[in-house]
């Protein structure tokens, strides 16, 4: 069984070194990345714990200009591992990083701190449990490490295997819907795209759409082996027949034909804000993708939502709203009607927001 876990914290904190030391792998995928020491855009490694279950990390980065790649790799991920460095303790990205996860009402993590050989650990693992368990998180397990000497990483990889066991099951019968974090192309098999797979199953041989144009699975890959079907949850590698590299990027999504509701307007509870304190106008993080959306209040709990496209969406999912102008989390938003009424008459805004 494949499990995925996300990273978040402060640039600089060693989320990258840590993944390194837990799977042997190089998460930083690009020339740029290892030159400069940081990481700036998604990275992927995986390991195998003692209990024979399979850890795939989606390596995030830290740093704020690149806030938009990290939420794309944190937005799909069922569990994350907060990173905070002894030596610098909890900064400004460790707070906007946990802003998001807070947002996304995620409920399963580790809290690591990192570099216990450089300072002691006790300040800092104290501030970040405090901060920490005033999020959706809550009191979740937390120790200390030191990638450079290994300290405390069996106590890690410990600690990796009971989050894994509280994970809840997939449904691997549910319909598809892989939103699109990574796009490239092997020469002479064409077009391949990456996400993670949280639900249903994918085979060779499927037919799916991506957006709303039909396409078809020619190949699957997932850790690094081919095979014919990839049941979820997993990282999958999709390679798609006659479909061109320019045609698909980031935060599209491949799903199950016929079987999801596309809409440009949702009604949503918020989290963490009133709708008075909203803009008119934000970024809606939801998967992989981003949009500028319009809110409409719609009482102080609640909004509306436009997008500027059709997106498959539907009750229950979890969106990020931040403002671009400050790069800042304004709250969490809980999808309730993916097919809402029009609002017409006045006070037809306040009476939905009874409704919901």
């Amino acid at each position: 069984m494949m499990h995925i876990v996300a990273t978040a914290g402060h640039v600089d904190h060693g989320k990258s070194r840590l993944v390194r030391r837990l799977t042997g792998m190089e998460p930083d995928r690009w020339a740029e990345e290892r030159r400069r020491g940081m990481t700036i855009d998604l990275g992927f490694a995986w390991t195998s714990l003692d209990s024979g279950e399979r850890v795939a990390f989606v390596d995030v980065p830290g740093h704020e200009r690149f806030i938009g790649n990290m939420l794309a790799g944190l937005g799909p991920a069922p569990a994350v591992l907060v990173v905070v460095a002894a030596d610098e303790g909890w900064r400004e990205q460790s707070e906007e990083h946990l802003e998001a996860v807070n947002a996304l009402g995620l409920r399963h993590g580790v809290l690591v701190v990192t570099r216990s050989d450089l300072a002691d650990p006790a300040p800092a693992l104290a501030q970040a449990r405090e901060r920490v368990a005033r999020s959706s998180l809550g009191a979740c397990e937390a120790l200390a490490v030191s990638a450079e000497t290994g300290e405390g990483i069996d106590e890690l990889r410990s600690a990796l295997r009971r989050l894994v066991a509280r994970l809840p099951e997939p449904d691997h019968g549910a319909r598809v819907r892989l939103w699109v974090d990574r796009t490239f192309t092997i020469p002479g098999a064409g077009t391949v795209v990456t996400g993670t797979l949280g639900e249903g199953s994918l085979r060779v041989g499927d037919a799916l759409e991506l957006g709303r144009r039909p396409v078809r699975v020619r190949g699957l890959q997932s850790l690094g082996e081919d095979h014919d079907a990839v049941p979820a949850r997993a990282r999958v590698a999709v390679n798609l027949r006659s479909t061109p590299v320019d045609a698909v990027g980031r935060g599209d999504v491949l799903v199950t034909p016929h079987a999801w509701h596309w809409t440009r307007e949702v009604d949503a509870c918020l989290h963490g804000c009133v709708a008075a304190d909203l803009p008119g106008e934000l970024t809606a993080h939801v998967g992989s993708g981003s949009w500028t959306a319009r809110v409409r209040p719609l009482g102080d709990g609640f909004v509306r939502l436009r997008l500027p496209e059709p997106l498959p969406l539907q009750a229950g999912d979890r969106l990020i709203l931040r403002d671009p102008g400050r790069r800042a989390v304004l709250a969490g938003a809980t999808v309730l009607d993916v097919d809402p009424p029009a609002l017409r008459r006045r006070g037809a805004a306040a009476r939905r927001a009874g409704d919901l």
